[in-house]
């Protein structure tokens, strides 16, 4: 019987489409198919892409510190694992849902595939709020969890990091307990299992700025395509957490100013520019822009802060923060997603109209699964690399990924955001391609 020729449409590969059309999920499975449109995907690789391979839900007890039992809902989904293992995060978030999940492991398979990173995508999270519960009963929990999460996770296998929520306390917990309940991983030393870890525990150097300082590389290889410059370059962020305040300071390390800054809590903006190491200390110190007082300080509305006028906005906080009205709103020449899908597919279009550029999120914030990667390699060979390697190693695989995505927007003569997405289904279709499908 002949080998069939798998670069055209298998029998009955018709892509399943999200029963939510307005969900996250469907959202990130659109942008992937229209990615597959343009540079015209095989079926089939449409088809598989549209849904994880493995959907895991678990619940499980915690008891608190007053000795009650309380019951958790955790998630853990991997999306492909054609490039290589699973690779995402863990969010500890209120609105952790089972959609939502599966949209970002969706974004992890497109961002290391635009990255090249030997990884495949999922995403996992605990349904709660981290800052109700005290560090026992959140250690408590971060075990449990990592427990019922069993062999579903390991080296080779799924490789988890910190998320929306989480930290590399996180992290420590986790790895501590995969190797003491799995006897491979404590008699071969598996602390790659996760990172993302302190670096006492095993962790790389520079991966708590990573994904910030992985946003400033991008911008800075793409600014001229927008006749910009670092210098002097105004920045409007919205979220001042891990991503935000980083991305402030790498850009402001090359002249650019904070003009416009808000959090859940309050807007602040002076158009001279803000003073971030004091913001990022008062943030670190108290967890939120409110209550932050500097000279010639503006305190601001939801409205005026988008209203302001700017370079480059940044949304580095939850996912669809920006939608119809906000798009309206932005007064900015480019926006560069520092979180994970903060523009609906309604917010592009009228971006889109406007001519703002947008950058996404699977090039943007791809510093964090970069350097998660060379924690991996590092734990793999029982290496520890200094600061300026993991720096020099971060900043070639993101310039190398942002000129692929130039050169993919003038191949495809479209917009930078599709041409990300094109470079990374282009990617995984090479996979499929030569690997073939099993059996």
């Amino acid at each position: 019987m002949p080998i069939q020729n798998i670069s055209t449409p298998l029998p009955h590969a018709q892509p399943m489409e999200p029963t939510d059309p307005n969900s996250l999920f469907a959202m990130a499975v659109e942008s992937v198919n229209s990615a597959c449109g343009v540079i015209q995907a095989p079926d089939f690789v449409k088809a598989i892409v549209s849904q994880p391979k493995n959907e895991l839900m678990v619940h499980f007890p915690v008891m608190m510190d007053d000795g009650h039992y309380r019951l958790f809902k955790g998630y853990r989904i991997q999306h492909n694992n054609i490039l290589g293992p699973y690779k995402g995060g863990i969010r500890y978030h209120p609105d952790v849902s089972l959609d939502d999940v599966k949209a970002l492991s969706v974004w992890m398979t497109m961002k290391c595939a635009v990255m090249r990173l030997p990884f495949g995508g999922a995403k996992g999270g605990i349904k709660v709020d981290p800052r109700q519960l005290s560090p026992t009963e959140l250690m408590r929990m971060t075990r449990r969890f990592t427990s019922a999460l069993g062999g579903n996770i390991g080296p080779e296998i799924d490789i988890p990091a910190p998320d929306v929520g989480t930290n590399a306390q996180i992290m420590d917990w986790m790895m501590d307990t995969y190797l003491n309940t799995h006897q491979e991983g404590r008699q071969q030393g598996m602390l790659h299992v996760v990172t993302g870890k302190s670096v006492g525990c095993g962790g790389s150097e520079g991966r708590e700025k990573a994904t910030g300082q992985g946003l400033c590389y991008v911008l800075l290889e793409l600014l001229p395509e927008f006749r910009l410059k670092p210098a002097g370059l105004r920045l409007g962020i919205l979220g001042f957490g891990n991503v935000g305040s980083h991305t402030a300071q790498a850009l402001a390390a090359h002249g650019a100013k904070l003009i416009s800054v808000m959090d859940h809590t309050c807007a602040l903006r002076n158009i001279h520019g803000l003073p971030i190491p004091e913001l990022r200390r008062h943030v670190q110190q108290t967890g939120a822009l409110a209550g932050f007082t500097a000279s010639g300080l503006e305190v601001i509305d939801r409205e005026s802060f988008y209203r302001t006028e700017v370079d480059v906005f940044i949304p580095a906080a939850l996912e669809r923060m920006i939608d119809e009205a906000e798009a309206k709103w932005i007064n900015a020449r480019v926006i560069a997603e520092g979180g994970n899908g903060p523009v609906t597919p309604a917010g592009a279009e009228v971006l889109r109209q406007r001519d703002i550029a947008l950058l996404p999120a699977i090039l943007c914030n791809a510093g964090g699964v970069t350097v998660s990667y060379l924690e991996w390699v590092q734990n793999k060979a029982g290496v520890h690399w200094e600061l300026s390697r993991v720096d020099r190693e971060l900043q070639q695989t993101i310039v190398l990924a942002a000129r692929r995505v130039r050169l993919a927007a003038h191949q495809y003569d479209t917009d930078l955001s599709t041409a990300a997405f094109c470079v990374a289904v282009e990617h995984v279709t090479r996979a499929y391609k030569q690997r073939g499908i099993f059996p």
